[in-house]
Parts: structure tokens; sequence; C-alpha cells
């Protein structure tokens, strides 16, 4: 007879050397795999071991050998995926099913009352707020089908994210398998990956002895880390999560809190001092305890987040081009430190404008140690009355960019110069410019100063413009350095023969970067817009342009009065506009980038189901909705011709109005004789 050594809860089996196991393989990986992720859930979210790590590693080392004796027993949620793979894997963009938004910022208690009160008359009936912390990470968004993790991806722009799940997966606070049986059958969970401050600490010691360069704080080190090519290497930093957002049809509450709470049992990590507020001075309450205890958690927060708890309300409040309006984020004032300036230099970006930085004694400040701190521009330096060798006050803007906020001038002793701005630009030594009613300096010279030439490309290749995947920062220096390119359209020249033999550059890295550039190729033109790099023109305008001017012909012939006739395009974007197309040899790049088969005209956008039903009516909304949100009925109003205002006055044709519409509305338009359609009214009329 032999023993088979069994580790607890698992039972220990006495067998003949010549008889098979009593309890079958996949019986035996299953009963392993289910005890495994309970002992993970106590270790990682509860804090709570039943057995020792040793004990652990010996079930885990078990499994592991069962799965690879028996590979058909296979399982993408088993524990043992949680250590990660060393093969590369390139990461798959994937749209997101519900649009990941920022959130709005406040930094006082006056904007946290104005939130309130916006949320109180738009809603008119009671609410509760839910007060979450802040957590300093990068954002997941977590797919579970049938109790199953099947897919985890990045924020990335909002709209598509990196599929990141097996990386994730190595994320031990992260459930593979939920408990219990009471959860939806598909549902999404968001939530913040974090690096812990031990973590991050011992990662930057290992670095800085390695010479390699270190991160800037824990955020960037855990967005660095969820995005290597090696899972195994991201299962070694050992980053943890909190989740605080629940998406999905058939949810189990219409409140967030208690959605939160049904979440934790089945195995989620939500963070335990989330609380619900039904007033102010309760928020007001949180926010101050919070930003002393804050200091106190193991990981980075940079404020609190306030929520309109049901989940009803939040429909009804809906959404801005940019934020929810149920929910706002007050941001924590920055920490302050003191140490010494050594010196100033100065950067050029991509416009030409020359920003002066100053380098520090370091000092730590917010978890980070900080060596360089923005001065911004010209006038803060005068303002500060700057000396080389001035005992500065730095402080972290929204605890992650440094700035130099005073002058101990008590302090001064033995110090230096008198810091004056530069007169000529520090890369190609042109003359600098200040243009009227602007605070910073500007390099006048676009076509032949290489940052701003590197940096437009750069813009034009992130993510919100082109995408071109494999690209970077270093690859495009070295590009340049060589010659191979010149301007953005140069790009479109380049061969796997031109790349494949340069520094760090093999046959396969090539052939990514070719492909990454022709797929580009099919970014449609709003994005092209927003590449072009016109001063002026960031995402959203050049969503705008594209829609008022279709094509790149239209819109360099168009003139300024034409230009702001377009919403939110005054006379500032304008000039800029025109003064880009003026130039000749902005002109020529976008003849060769047309001709290399970048999108310069938008597609056709399938309008059989608009009319023109509320065509020249100008329609507002109010109250709390039944069959769609507030954004969905804009959208339709725009889809049926009509024009959605936000106030009530003489020429608004018509109220859609819900329950509670604000008595200040309902009684300016009694006053005014404006019609109020009901939601059915309204529906009835477009279809």
């Amino acid at each position: 007879m032999v023993v088979v050594r069994c580790y607890s809860p698992i039972k220990c089996l006495i067998l003949p050397k010549t008889k098979p196991l009593t309890m079958t393989e996949k019986e035996k990986i299953d009963q392993l795999r289910v005890e495994l992720h309970r002992h993970n859930h106590n270790y990682y979210v509860l804090n709570a071991p039943e057995i020792s790590d040793h004990e652990f590693d010996k079930m885990m080392r078990e499994l592991q050998d069962l799965e690879n004796k028996y590979p058909e027993y296979k399982d993408d949620n088993s524990p043992t995926m949680r250590v990660g793979s060393d093969l590369n894997k390139n990461f798959i963009q994937i749209p997101h099913k519900y649009p990941m938004l920022s959130l709005s910022n406040t930094y006082s208690e006056t904007e946290v009352t104005e939130f309130y009160e916006r949320v109180r008359k738009s809603l008119n009936e009671d609410f509760e707020l839910c007060c979450e912390m802040k957590y300093d990470g990068t954002s997941i968004s977590l797919t579970y089908v049938d109790g199953k993790l099947i897919q985890a991806v990045t924020r990335g722009d909002g709209i598509v994210g990196d599929d990141v799940t097996d990386n994730v997966k190595t994320i031990r606070s992260i459930p593979l398998v939920l408990n219990g049986n009471n959860y939806p059958k598909e549902f999404e969970i968001r939530g913040e990956i974090l690096m812990p401050w031990t973590v991050f600490e011992q990662l930057n010691q290992e670095r800085e002895a390695r010479e390699e360069p270190l991160f800037a704080n824990p955020r960037n080190a855990a967005s660095g880390t969820l995005k290597l090519q090696n899972s195994s290497i991201v299962a070694s930093r050992k980053l943890d999560a909190y989740l605080y957002y629940l998406l999905g049809d058939n949810l189990p509450c219409d409140g967030h809190y208690e959605n939160l709470k049904e979440a934790e049992k089945w195995g989620f990590k939500i963070s335990d001092v989330t609380r619900k507020c039904k007033t102010l001075p309760e928020v007001f309450e949180f926010i101050n305890y919070w930003d002393i205890e804050r200091k106190n958690l193991p990981v980075a927060t940079d404020g609190i987040v306030l929520k309109v708890n049901s989940m009803r309300q939040q429909k009804n409040l809906g959404y801005t081009a940019k934020s929810p309006r149920w929910a706002i984020a007050y941001k924590f004032q920055a920490e302050q430190a003191l140490t010494r300036l050594n010196a100033v230099t100065y950067q050029v970006g991509r416009t030409g404008a020359v920003t002066p930085v100053a380098n520090l004694e370091p000092v730590q400040l917010s978890g980070t140690i900080v060596k360089r701190a923005s001065l911004h521009n010209a006038d803060i330096i005068e303002g500060l009355d700057l000396h080389i060798g001035d005992m500065v006050y730095v402080e972290k803007g929204g605890e992650i960019i440094p700035k130099i906020t005073g002058v101990d001038k008590d302090a001064r002793l033995l110090i230096g110069d008198k810091v004056k701005f530069i007169t000529n630009c520090p890369e190609c030594g042109s003359k600098l410019i200040r243009y009227e009613g602007e605070a910073a300096f500007y390099c006048p010279n676009e076509t032949a100063c290489p940052p701003q030439i590197k940096g437009k490309i750069e813009h034009f290749i992130s993510r919100k413009a082109m995408n071109i995947d494999n690209l970077g920062p270093e690859t495009i220096d070295l590009f340049y350095r060589l010659g191979l390119i010149h301007d953005t359209a140069d790009l479109y020249a380049l061969t796997i023969d031109d790349i494949k033999g340069l520094e760090r550059m093999g046959e396969k890295s090539a052939e990514n970067i070719i492909k990454g550039i022709e797929q580009s190729k099919q970014i449609p033109y709003e994005r092209v817009l927003f590449a072009l790099g016109i001063r002026f023109v960031g995402e959203t305008v050049a969503k705008k342009v594209a829609k008022a001017f279709p094509s790149i012909e239209e819109l360099e012939q168009a003139n300024l009065e034409k230009l702001i006739q377009v919403d939110e395009i005054g006379e500032k974007i304008a000039q800029s506009i025109i003064l880009y197309f003026a130039n000749e040899k902005n002109k020529a790049l976008i003849e060769r980038l047309k001709a290399a088969g970048v999108q310069m005209k938008a597609e056709e956008i399938d309008t059989s189901d608009h009319t023109t039903k509320l065509e020249g009516q100008s329609i507002v909304i109010s109250g709390v909705f039944t069959h769609h949100s507030r954004d969905e009925y804009k959208e339709l109003i725009e889809k049926h011709g009509g024009k959605n205002v936000g106030s009530i006055s003489s020429k608004t044709s018509f109220i859609l109005a819900g329950e509670n519409m604000g008595p200040s509305k309902l009684e300016k338009a009694q006053k005014l004789g404006i019609q109020i359609m009901n939601e059915d009214e309204f529906l009835a009329l477009i279809q």
C-alpha cells in the first residue's frame, strides 16, 4: 500500500499501488481548482488565510502537474492561469459595449454643492449619493459570462480598449470564477488596477539597481505593467484591483451601492470604505475624513467619487459628450514639499511652445521622488522672482504633475543668477515669438525644428489619431535621426527592407510596423483631421469640422464666415485652420497623404431612418423619463431634424417633459404659452 499525500482541505486517500484512483483525475482537478480559488479569495480579498503559503504552493503544484498530465481538462479560468505565460502576444482592440467615459473634476466644496444642486433640480425627487475613494490606477472593464471571467479590456480611448485578459488573470484579487449562483448570466464590472506602494517602491529600487528608468508613480507603473507582452512578468509585479461599478441587464438592485454589496458576495474586491449619503453635510464629512486618512491606505488615491445611487436616476440624468451627469470626482488638494532649485532647462513641444522645466534637489512628494517640475511660462517665472539656488515649494497638480508654487525668500543666503526666459529656441536657435494674448513663447521654425517635427509625427500616430501600432517615440526618433522620415507622409513610403536591419528591429517587428501604417489608411476622416495637428483643432472640434466640411477640399476652401458658423468654432480656431491651409508645405503634405491612401473624405452616413418631422423646431427636454434616457431623446430629436436647446425662450417650439419637470421651467412655459409634450405624444409624433 502507498499513501497519497494530500493538502487540507482535500481528503487523504489510501490506495493500492496497482489500482486506479477512487477519485477520477477530472474530479481531483475540479476539487483542487475550487479549493485554490477559495484560498486565493481568502488571502487576497478577505485578508483571512486558512492555510500556509507552503500548503497553498503544494496544492498549486499538484494541480499544475495534473493539468500538464491531462491537457484535455484545460480550463482558461484555472487558478494556474495566474502565474502567467512567457509567450509574447500582441493586444487586440475590443470595442466597449458601454463607453468608458471620464468624470468631471471638482476641487472645492462649492463645486460639490453646485453638482448636488444640479442633480436635485434635474431629478426633482429625493436621491442618495454613493461616496467612494478615487483610486489612482488604470481603469479596467471585466466581462463575466456564467460566472467566469471571459474578457478584460483597458479603457483605451473610452470607445475601444486593449484586450489584456491574460495579464489580468495574473491579478489574484480578481476572481476567475465567481462564488454562489445568484449573479446575472452576463454582466460587466469596472474598476481600477493598482500597484500598492510597497510593491512600487521595491520595483523602483530594483530598476535603479539595474540602471533602468524609474516609474514616476504607481499609476504609471500599473499601466505599464498591464501592457507588458509577457504575462509571467505581470504576475511577478503583484498588482491589485478594486472594483466599483456594475453594468448589464438584470442587475440585482436599482441601487449602485447595493449592487456592489452583492458583487462582494460573488468574490469581488470592493472597497470597504464606500458610504451612502443622503445629505451634503454627510458628503463633506466623508471627504474631510479621507483627505487625511487616505495617506494610511496601501494604494494611491487622489480624490473622492460621488455617484447618484439609483441606476434609474442615473439613466434619466444621462451624459454629456465626455462624462456622466450623475457622477463627479472631488480631487484632494495637492501635497507640498520644500526643495532647492538647481537649474532651469527648456523643452520644445510639437506646436513649438517652449516650456521651462525646473531641475530640483530630489524630494519625496505624494509617495514618489520628484526631481523636475513644470514652470509653465515666462510670466510664472517672473512672478515667482526665481533665482538659481532658491528653496522652492513644490506640489503635484492632481497628485501627478509637479509644479513650483512659491519661493521661501527668507531662506535666501547664497543664491545664483535670476532666472530669465530664453530668447532663442534651445533646439534650432530660431528667435522665439509670443503671440498676442498668449503666455507661451513659440519657436516659429515648424518645418525644421527637430522636436516639433518629431512631436507632430508622434501626435499623428497616437491612439486617438491614426492609431499606428508598434510605433512609439523611440522608434520615431530613430527613423528621424537616420533620415528615413522627415514628416508624417514619409511613413507611408517606408518598406520592410528600409527598417528590418535597424537597432532593435527584426523582420517581424518591421512587418508589424508596416502593417500598422497600412491599416491606418482606414482611419476615418474626422480622426485624420485631428491627426494633422492643426492648432486648436482637438478631437471634439475635428468631429464638428468634419461634419460641416465632409472633405479636405471643402475645408481648404472654407472662409472665415463659413467656419465660424460651425458649432463651437470661434474666430480663433477658424483663423488657425485658414493659416494652416495658407501654408504651401501643409497643402503639399496633405496631397502626399491623400496619394498614399489616407482618408480625406467623410464616409456617407446611413440616413435611411432620418426624417424631417421636427425640422426647424427648437426643443427643450426636462424631467425624468421612462422609455428612453435624456441622451437618447436628444439623438432622436436630431435624427428627425430638430434642434436641442437648453433653456426656454419665446423661440422654443415645445418642451418634451417627463415626470417631475422643474417648477421654474413649467412656470416659464406656461407664461410664454409653450406646448408641453409627454413621452408617448413625442414618440407618436416622430413615428
